[in-house]
């Protein structure tokens, strides 16, 4: 039998997430996920899927790194037939956050890919460097099996260079690789997709705007499959509110709080990334906590989401002057998929641009794309999950075949 198998890894700093994918029908064998790397409470969470249900295998103990953590979810796989040295394996997929304007599409991993993904490090330094350990640990797993590169920032490279760029001293610029790259990008170009279905037509005939609002959010501005603009920039701290991001700011703050609050820039770094957005206004980053406190009269818990949906709001009027027609405006992620209230909240107000949300569609629960806009609206709103796993395997598959068959 030909190799129809790719396991899909997603190297955090202290975490692997991983999926295996049986490519003949997109679906999944097995799910995991390993966390706490290099402590002593290590946690491993194993699930085999038979038809989408499974019992859930769980340990604990110590796992001092990347290369123990993949170890033991290899040894959970093989304990269900599935291991790493299976000849119906074709490729290990890797989620990649950054890579630059070179990487336009997935690469099969060779040194040459390595090298560039550890030169991007200065613009990714919480995420390529974890990247980068998942694939040389995989690697060393199984040094004779495909690797292969998915970034998320590859969707957002076909913006116009007047959208990508920062209005900074172009050398400057040049010199120190900044401008705008975007992220979430396989949640945006799988959503973006299925939306196009959703309606019933092709992929290059629609315009959408996707809102991925999880605890990190981006939206992007697609048209016709190409993405035109997108809310993350140089980093994943532009853009939307987000849980404990600020998402966008006025620069000169930075230079205020190391001025006048005598903050270090790691101080200021770590503010405007982990005590800020949602839980910098209220103390919460769960939307279902948030609320709830808005419904018991939490002021506080009340400013946070009007500044959320604000934020959103804005980024939907001006995604829809960008691309002049748009067919629909997409939710997706954590809280995109299921928070009514943002989502209601965030259309009202906006019926002259088109959108519009019926009550009751909206505040129906599915695990299913769906509309959730009236028959009358002149944009539909709808609600499409993610899958980021499946389109890194999607997109692995494709290339392996390209190039392995």
């Amino acid at each position: 039998m030909a190799a129809h198998r790719v396991l899909v890894l997603n190297s955090g700093s202290s975490s692997v997430k991983y999926q295996l994918l049986d490519m003949s029908d997109h679906s999944r064998l097995a799910v995991g996920l390993v966390e706490r790397i290099g402590e002593e409470t290590s946690r491993l969470v194993h699930t085999p899927l038979a038809d989408g249900i499974g019992e859930r295998r769980e340990r604990t103990g110590p796992i001092p790194d990347h290369e123990a953590a993949l170890k033991a979810a290899a040894e959970e796989l093989a304990a269900d037939g599935l291991g790493l040295d299976s000849p119906e394996l074709a490729a290990i997929g890797h989620r990649v956050v950054h890579g630059g304007l070179r990487f336009t599409e997935p690469v099969v991993v060779d040194d040459e890919v390595l090298e560039e993904i550890e030169r991007l490090v200065p613009v990714a330094p919480l995420h390529n460097p974890a990247n980068l350990l998942g694939i040389r640990t995989a690697q060393a797993l199984r040094p004779d099996l495909p690797q292969v590169a998915v970034f998320d920032t590859a969707f957002h490279t076909t913006m116009p260079e007047y959208a990508a760029r920062y209005a900074i001293d172009v050398e400057t610029a040049d010199a120190h690789r900044i401008r705008r790259y975007g992220f979430h990008g396989t949640s945006h170009a799988y959503v973006s997709r299925k939306a196009a279905e959703l309606l019933g037509r092709a992929p290059e005939d629609v315009n959408v705007i996707v809102l991925h609002l999880g605890n990190g959010a981006s939206a992007s501005a697609v048209a016709g499959g190409r993405c035109v603009e997108t809310s993350m920039g140089l980093t994943p701290l532009e853009g939307l509110v987000m849980g404990t991001r600020c998402g966008d700011i006025d620069p000169a703050v930075t230079f205020h709080l190391h001025r006048v609050a005598g903050m270090s820039t790691d101080e200021i770094d770590d503010l405007l990334n982990k005590r800020s957005g949602l839980v910098g206004l209220c103390g919460d980053n769960d939307m279902r906590e948030i609320r709830r406190r808005v419904d018991d009269g939490d002021e506080r818990a009340a400013l946070a989401f009007d500044v959320y949906v604000h934020r959103l709001k804005k980024y939907i009027g001006a995604y829809s002057a960008v691309l002049g027609r748009v067919d629909a405006v997409v939710f997706t992620a954590g809280v995109g998929e299921n928070s009514a209230p943002v989502r209601e909240a965030a259309i009202a107000g906006l019926e002259e641009l088109g959108p519009a949300v019926d009550a009751d569609l909206n505040a129906v629960r599915s695990g299913a794309p769906r509309l959730i806009s009236p028959d009358h609206a002149r944009v539909a709103v709808a609600v499409v999950p993610t899958d980021e796993e499946l389109e890194i395997a999607v997109q692995t598959f494709a290339l392996v075949g390209q190039e392995h068959n």
